[in-house]
């Protein structure tokens, strides 16, 4: 998923107190989550395991895994879902990257970066996670990102705009997701209908 690239202080803050907020958010969201297989469960417990060495594992210069926040975002039928061509990986993948230390939830974190890489405004989010999922990527010269994802929906009409982080943004029917499409990504779409489903998607706190 692509990441936003900043520069300046705020990109790597070297104080882990600066992630404190986010920390204790994703610590009671996850322990109080109930996951949606065994795959979510097995991540969620070493996302749990990761998340007691405290604040520093939020931020991306933690080299041996930190969290991310993902979404897949429906359109306002559920017929849809919105996928980025990732320039770096050449895959199609849900939205999402890194927490900065601006991001006060989980959930503030994963709304944002939909936001900022659809370029679509009134993007409504569940809370309630629909998977988490841990990886191996090139950060640092080679980390994990344990990655907490939720279901967004946008608005009637909603047009998306592409950023410099991606090469496209297409919308698919969840029966026909486009290849090559990144691993972890095809496993997302019955949650987030099932999210859809359940209760009426809001905006981020």
């Amino acid at each position: 998923m692509p990441d936003t690239v900043l520069t300046g202080p705020a990109a790597h803050p070297t104080d882990p107190a600066a992630y404190a907020a986010l920390h204790s958010d994703a610590s009671a969201l996850l322990d109080g989550w109930r996951p949606t297989g065994p795959a979510a469960a097995e991540a969620r417990d070493r996302t749990l395991a990761l998340l007691a060495d405290g604040p520093v594992v939020m931020g991306r210069s933690h080299r041996p895994g930190h969290l991310t926040a993902s979404a897949l975002v429906l359109d306002d039928t559920g017929s849809r879902v919105l996928l980025c061509l990732h320039g770096k990986m050449g895959r199609w993948v849900q939205l999402g990257g890194h927490c900065e230390p601006t991001d006060r939830t989980l959930v503030g974190a994963a709304l944002r970066e939909a936001t900022e890489e659809s370029g679509i405004a009134g993007l409504r989010i569940d809370p309630v996670p629909i998977d988490v999922d841990i990886h191996p990527v090139a950060c640092q010269g080679g980390s994990l990102h344990y990655d907490v994802r939720f279901a967004v929906l946008a608005p009637p009409g909603a047009l998306e705009q592409v950023s410099d982080e991606a090469e496209a943004l297409g919308w698919f029917p969840p029966d026909g997701l486009p290849e090559p499409l990144a691993g972890g990504t095809v496993q997302l779409v019955a949650p987030a209908l099932a999210a859809l489903r359940r209760s009426p998607l809001r905006p981020a706190p």
